[in-house]
């Protein structure tokens, strides 16, 4: 894994660049780059957070598994981001309450927690990078909560598909994987999509979904 400058780290994140010189050194001493392969699970629920992970590349999906086996996702963290669970977590020195796991392979900056907790106190630049990071992530949860209790999941699943073929057209996934991003069943979000291809919206494939009119997937939000 290839060393990373001060440079590089603060292109990465921006904030870093008005930090302290004595930050900087901090960062130098204390993070440690590691990567997780795809289907590593960072986290799982319980878990007392030792460190908090600044995502260089790759992604990490958060979510929830209820006790019916149905998953949904909260967010995921991807270049450039952190995790407002583990900031939490680390700050309230509570358990995590979720679960993470690697779905494009990660390369972090990892800082322990311990460490995290003094320069919050020490300093402002890294004090305020928490608080935005977590008032960003926690205005993402509360959309999902409201898109779960009061959309309809025939809207949320146009809308979803809608986003994710913004830049092309068909978009590589499965029904399942659909199901877990969106916290429902398999066969609810089967039945949606195989209505929408006999309507002609969409062409299904194997392991594929088209969007072929845009506009009547549009007029399904």
């Amino acid at each position: 894994m290839p060393h990373l400058t001060f440079a590089q780290i603060e292109q990465q994140f921006p904030f870093l660049q008005a930090a302290p010189p004595e930050a900087k050194a901090a960062l130098a001493d204390h993070g440690r780059l590691h990567t997780f392969p795809v289907g590593q699970m960072i986290c799982w629920q319980g878990d007392v957070c030792t460190h908090l992970a600044l995502v260089v590349e790759g992604a990490v999906r958060v979510y929830k598994l209820g006790e019916n086996g149905r998953e949904i996702t909260l967010y995921r963290i991807e270049a450039h981001e952190s995790c407002i669970l583990t900031a939490s977590c680390i700050l309230s020195d509570e358990p995590f309450p979720a679960l993470a796991v690697v779905v494009q392979e990660v390369q972090a900056l990892l800082i322990p927690a311990a460490v995290v907790q003094t320069w919050v106190s020490q300093y402002a630049v890294w004090r305020n990078y928490l608080f935005r990071l977590l008032s960003h992530r926690l205005a993402i949860v509360m959309e999902v909560v409201e898109e779960v209790a009061f959309q309809r999941m025939d809207v949320r699943l146009a809308a979803w598909l809608g986003e994710h073929t913004a830049i092309h057209p068909t978009l590589a996934t499965t029904h399942q994987e659909i199901a877990f991003e969106l916290g429902t069943a398999r066969e609810v979000v089967s039945r949606l999509l195989k209505e929408w291809e006999r309507e002609g919206i969409i062409a299904l494939g194997r392991g594929t979904i088209t969007v072929v009119d845009g506009a009547a997937l549009g007029g399904k939000k």
